[in-house]
């Protein structure tokens, strides 16, 4: 038996990459799986419906069960019918994993409005849209049942999570991403259902634009950790019974590594008792409340 033995699954923008993988993984431990994508290039243009074909032909030779969809997730009608096709086929919606994305590259000081907003509409609507459907079939379960069975598995990235230069529409967007998985979690955790984030580290169509895409290239021998069905394992972990506990959590995974990660924290603190601070008392404190800490963001 498979872990997701009866389980039914969306993957979005799976006809590639991350979500290729995704979608084979789960399809492989035993969930049904629309395999959805509209097929656009990295950088959002186009149309090729043959990979999200593909990869509901791959899942049906290993005797799974899948459909295709080419909705656009970041449509909010369109990302209502994709949630609304898992009822209608299978009665059911177990887990979502929202993947679709889309890069438009370039420095804050020569990045034009139609590449932040496609970047923003993409990663920030698409997961939003496809998760508040979800969601809302999830409610009304649990309102009448007591609980539900519900994933929600977004794909974040290191970039949103420690800040990229040269894409900080994308980084951006990314951070959102994680930001909406901790606020579902707080929303639907009491309906039974999870929202946890992966920032995954792959050779995918993204990686191999980046300046640094030599580090993530197939090696000639050994294990290569940056092919990327390895985080997929993790995203059938999150979506299976035994993560039930697990909500609001996000993970850096890559290969053979996986590293739980959290958000803003407190480093320090500095107190003033009965009055407000001045700008004079914060120059006057100001290595007080730094001390060691960094005072210069880091390079990715």
């Amino acid at each position: 038996m498979g872990l997701l033995d009866g389980k039914v699954a969306i993957v979005t923008g799976a006809g590639r990459g991350l979500g290729r993988e995704d979608a084979l993984a789960l399809g492989a431990a035993g969930a049904k799986v629309i395999v959805n994508d509209i097929g656009v290039s990295v950088g959002g243009e186009g149309a090729d419906q043959s990979p999200a074909a593909e990869v509901v032909a791959e899942i049906k030779r290993r005797g799974g069960e899948a459909l295709v969809n080419y909705a656009d997730i970041a449509n909010w009608h369109a990302a209502k019918g994709v949630i609304d096709l898992a009822y209608d086929t299978w009665g059911r919606l177990d887990i979502l994993v929202n993947n679709a994305g889309v890069l438009r590259d370039r420095m804050s000081f020569n990045m034009a409005e139609d590449e932040f907003d496609l970047v923003m509409k993409v990663h920030c609507k698409g997961h939003f849209a496809m998760t508040r459907h979800a969601c809302a079939r999830w409610r009304e379960a649990a309102k009448q049942s007591g609980s539900t069975y519900g994933r929600v598995i977004n794909t974040s990235s290191e970039a949103g999570l420690m800040g990229s230069a040269g894409n900080s529409n994308y980084a951006m967007a990314k951070a959102a991403v994680a930001a909406l998985t901790i606020s579902i979690g707080r929303e639907m955790g009491k309906y039974g259902v999870t929202a946890n984030f992966i920032a995954p580290r792959a050779r995918t169509r993204m990686t191999e634009t980046m300046p640094n895409a030599s580090m993530f290239a197939k090696p000639e021998a050994g294990f290569d950790a940056f092919h990327p069905a390895w985080p997929a394992q993790l995203v059938v972990f999150l979506a299976s019974e035994a993560a039930g506990d697990l909500n609001g959590q996000g993970f850096i995974v890559w290969g053979g590594e996986v590293m739980l990660v959290a958000g803003w924290h407190i480093l320090s603190q500095i107190s003033k008792p009965s009055a407000a601070f001045t700008a004079e008392d914060l120059v006057a404190r100001k290595d007080e409340l730094f001390g060691a800490h960094p005072r210069q963001p880091g390079y990715m």
